[in-house]
């Protein structure tokens, strides 16, 4: 009997670009006027452990459990198949081909060590023969403006890239296309982790679900309805309450909105509204973000080195019992203990927790700060591997600045906590 004949297809790999609005993948993928098929791993290599840390924890798992859930509801609108798998993504890729025959592989280039190997192992499984098309699709500026800028020299500081950048350069606006309506042809599996081990994130930390959709109504609630976009600069380093913050990064940390969508927004706010410090301090920390993501572009592994990008000679201490007792809030500090007893409990620490319990790992404890950095990738339900290592590297000294950046966390709690509402409320008494 003759192998029934399969049908050709362009084969979409999302990886942290969960989401159908202003996605380079599916604008692509849609000009090859295919059948379009999508596909998503849980790749072993995301699941192995750091320094006794599994790098994907609990808390980000169920925030991505939950985005995928969402994300295959918006395709199957189109009856676009959308597979998940549970293993390496090669493998899954190959299951694809029992049922497709690929001609375009679309996928999202990203620079960090693991991505770039798995993606060699996919380019390999789908053969030579198959169309690779590589876009670029988590930036604010667009990797071919910052190389023709800087002239693939890129600054060491922030503020060298920040001064440039905004005198310079333009923002692309967001992508118009629309998906099309396709005749369903196969069933798939759609394979996620046993959700014992993920966590819905516990108190009122981030208290917000995974999902394109729900990215879009906290953009909303955040600039349109509360309007608390005007106070950003005044509120973003408060401890407590769900406004004090944008709380945008969990879904930027996973693609389910762009940072573009984020910017379109926040100027029509300003257009229709106010424009203010605070409207333009989320753009800073939007840079902010921007600035790593690049970095890991020019820097590559010494991004994730003990030396970092200015390739130290520093020692690296690790002490058990020091650590447990950081990952515990068990130290001498209620101000680092009640942030890390938060994160541990919710996946979640504001930024000004965040840089405290980092100095205070560093400094004060004197350990590796790598392993501070892989705590986090497990917990924060926000975790971006260019941010998290870039700030991490940027307290130790051996980042964007020569300087190691220590915090007086007495100083800190009782300017940002002068009442202790904060460590009363996580603290155990």
């Amino acid at each position: 009997m003759q192998e029934k004949q399969k049908q050709e297809c362009t084969l979409i790999w999302f990886r942290n670009d969960l989401r159908v609005r202003d996605n380079k993948l599916l604008k692509e993928a849609i000009a090859t006027k295919r059948y379009l098929v999508a596909f998503y791993a849980f790749d072993p290599v995301f699941f192995k452990r750091q320094y006794s840390f599994e790098r994907t924890g609990k808390f980000r798992l169920r925030f991505l459990i939950e985005t995928l859930k969402e994300l295959k509801e918006s395709l199957a609108k189109y009856n676009i198949p959308f597979y998940v798998g549970l293993k390496k993504t090669e493998t899954v890729v190959s299951e694809i081909q029992n049922d497709f025959l690929i001609t375009t592989l679309v996928y999202q280039e990203d620079e960090t060590s693991d991505e770039k190997d798995i993606e060699k192992r996919v380019r390999k499984v789908v053969g030579s023969k198959v169309k690779k098309i590589r876009v670029t699709n988590q930036y604010l500026y667009e990797p071919h403006q910052i190389d023709t800028l800087f002239n693939k020299k890129y600054p060491l500081s922030f503020l060298s890239f920040r001064n440039k950048v905004e005198k310079k350069l333009d923002i692309d606006t967001e992508l118009n296309y629309h998906l099309p309506y396709q005749d369903i042809y196969s069933q798939v599996f759609f394979e996620i982790p046993n959700c014992s081990r993920a966590e819905k994130v516990l108190g009122n930390s981030f208290p917000f679900k995974g999902g394109e959709k729900q990215a879009l109504v906290r953009l909303k609630s955040y600039f349109f309805e509360t309007k608390k976009v005007i106070d950003y600069k005044k509120t973003r380093n408060n401890l407590l309450g769900i406004n004090c913050s944008t709380k945008f990064s969990p879904w930027l940390s996973n693609g389910s909105i762009s940072v573009k969508t984020i910017y379109k927004e926040l100027k029509r706010f300003e257009d229709e509204y106010e424009a203010n410090s605070s409207t333009y301090w989320v753009y800073f920390e939007l840079l902010w973000r921007e600035f790593f993501k690049h970095a890991v572009r020019y820097h590559k592994n010494n991004f994730f080195k003990l030396g970092g990008v200015q390739k130290k000679t520093i020692l690296s201490i690790h002490d058990n019992k020091v650590i447990k007792n950081w990952v515990l809030g068990n130290t001498t500090s209620d101000f680092v203990n009640a942030n890390m007893i938060e994160l541990r409990k919710t996946g979640w620490m504001s930024n000004r927790g965040r840089q405290n319990v980092a100095s205070y790992f560093v400094h004060n404890l004197q350990q590796d700060w790598r392993i501070g950095a892989a705590y986090f990738e497990s917990l924060l339900v926000d975790y971006d591997p260019h941010s998290n290592y870039g700030n991490w590297m940027y307290i130790a000294g051996v980042g964007n600045s020569s300087e190691s950046k220590k915090f007086d966390i007495e100083w800190q709690a009782n300017t940002y906590d002068k009442y202790g509402e904060f460590r009363a409320k996580w603290i155990d008494k």
